[in-house]
């Protein structure tokens, strides 16, 4: 039978999976939510802008 905390406390994780994440934390990328922002940003200042 497998020895589950046997196995955690000699678990290591892979450097790939390090510099991946790294690599991934440190990349600013616009994604789904940032472009919605701009999107709702725009059209409010523009119908700001409309009613004046």
């Amino acid at each position: 039978m497998i020895d589950f905390n046997e196995e955690i406390a000699r678990f290591q994780p892979s450097l790939e999976v390090d510099q991946a994440e790294e690599s991934i934390y440190k990349n600013d990328m616009t994604d789904l939510a940032d472009i919605l922002d701009m999107v709702l940003k725009n059209t409010d200042e523009k119908r700001r802008n409309d009613q004046k």
